[in-house]
């Protein structure tokens, strides 16, 4: 926001309240509405939402609505064709109802439709969703893939090794006693059932027969009104002595750096962020064999993909990593040279900001 800000723009965030509200107002510059988006199917809340928005866009008379995540696009978008906002654009990031069945897949698969019908420009954050997205016959004319996907790329300097991250990362080692020649699987991600963590919990327990000392680091939040894990495996994420539940952190670069592998066993994405991020900071990847995942990794070259949802598969895939170090470190550096190279913020940044213009220029 604030790099088209700076590009002649004017820019207002709208939003639901969150932890992290007031550091990204801060680091974006740009004013902040608030409105209440539920996560769940909520027709009520969300008819309030759309009265909201319908009149906070009437107001402001944008040119542009740019949306993200699936309930605000729903909303934010049919608000601004309602409000008469000539450009509307979608970003799908995700696409929750590829895992679910029945009426529920039904409903939230006609959301994504009505979502397409409300919009000028659709930008699926990957090839393959947007190919998978063409076969669900949702948005056919409307799609188009910035640059080589992602929704909005990483700052690789931010992202970056230096002595200051450095020497937390050993700090951090010190304070969980991590013996000399252990190794750190990190997960960074949403805690539930979605992102894999039944798989990642199973599967180290059976690691720690081969490696004792090696320890499982977990950063981020559980989100149990949604799709909480099962007590058993709460209660061993919490008690395990070589499972170390970090919560949500603003910075994850220290914890990168500490770790040895990355691993992401997610049921679904869109373009996720953190193996990018992992992949910029030295760590190996495991990732599984999944829409936006298989994009960033070529299996073997650049890391190792899995089936979702297979705990023996991710164990392998685990053991041979610890038991090949040269070729882990070949997964390495072909991973990081790959990100650096073709996911930099600054061209998915000017390729949108390329396409505001163009968009807006049509409407003259």
């Amino acid at each position: 926001m604030k790099f088209i800000k700076e590009n002649g723009f004017e820019v207002t965030m709208i939003s639901s309240y969150g932890n992290e509200l007031k550091s990204v107002v801060e680091r974006e510059s740009c004013p902040h509405i608030v409105v209440n988006f539920t996560r769940k199917i909520t027709p009520f809340a969300d008819l309030i939402a759309l009265i909201k928005l319908f009149f906070i866009l009437k107001k402001i008379k944008p040119e542009i609505v740019h949306t993200e995540t699936p309930k605000a696009g729903l909303i934010g978008l049919w608000a601004a064709k309602l409000s008469g906002v000539p450009v509307r654009i979608h970003t799908i990031a995700g696409l929750p109802w590829m895992e679910y069945n029945g009426i529920v897949r039904k409903i939230l698969m006609l959301m994504e439709k009505l979502t397409a019908m409300a919009a000028s420009k659709i930008y699926p954050n990957s090839f393959v969703q947007k190919d998978f997205l063409f076969q669900n016959n949702i948005g056919r004319k409307k799609m188009q893939v910035l640059g080589n996907g992602s929704s909005n790329g990483i700052d690789i300097h931010h992202f970056s090794l230096t002595q200051e991250l450095i020497d937390k990362a050993a700090e951090l080692k010190k304070n969980t006693c991590l013996k000399e020649n252990a190794h750190i699987w990190i997960f960074i991600g949403r805690v539930v059932k979605d992102k894999g963590v039944t798989e990642l919990t199973e599967a180290f327990m059976n690691l720690l027969s081969y490696y004792p000392d090696d320890q499982l680091w977990i950063v981020g939040e559980e989100e149990p009104e949604l799709d909480p894990l099962d007590e058993k495996y709460i209660d061993i994420l919490k008690s395990h002595p070589s499972i170390k539940c970090w919560g949500f952190r603003q910075d994850v670069r220290p914890f990168l750096v500490a770790a040895n592998t990355l691993v992401f066993p997610s049921y679904r994405e869109g373009f996720p962020n953190v193996p990018l991020e992992a992949a910029c900071l030295e760590c190996a990847l495991i990732l599984s064999d999944i829409n936006g995942c298989n994009e960033i990794v070529q299996n073997g070259k650049d890391g190792l993909l899995i089936p979702p949802k297979n705990t023996q598969a991710l164990l392998d895939a685990m053991l041979y990593l610890r038991e090949n170090p040269a070729t882990t470190e070949k997964l390495i550096t072909s991973a990081k040279e790959k990100v650096i190279k073709n996911y930099d913020r600054k061209i998915i940044w000017n390729l949108l900001l390329a396409e505001y213009k163009k968009l807006i220029a049509e409407q003259d």
